[in-house]
């Protein structure tokens, strides 16, 4: 599923972040959301979310 979209992403999702260190290399964080850091409905790069294990990220993709 989109990750640019808030409605798709809800606190303990299973997803796919990208951390802002890793943007150049595409390497992906799975995890699951914590927080929603993003207010707004939409953004072009992915929701910021933060992940039980505290990381923080931009989501690429939804998990189920």
């Amino acid at each position: 599923m989109d990750g640019t979209q808030r409605k798709n992403i809800i606190p303990g999702a299973k997803v796919k972040i990208i951390q802002k260190p890793h943007q150049r290399t595409g390497q992906l964080t799975e995890g699951i959301v914590k927080d929603i850091l993003t207010s707004s409905p939409v953004h072009h790069r992915g929701i910021k979310v933060r992940l039980t294990d505290g990381t923080i990220g931009r989501v690429q993709e939804v998990i189920g």
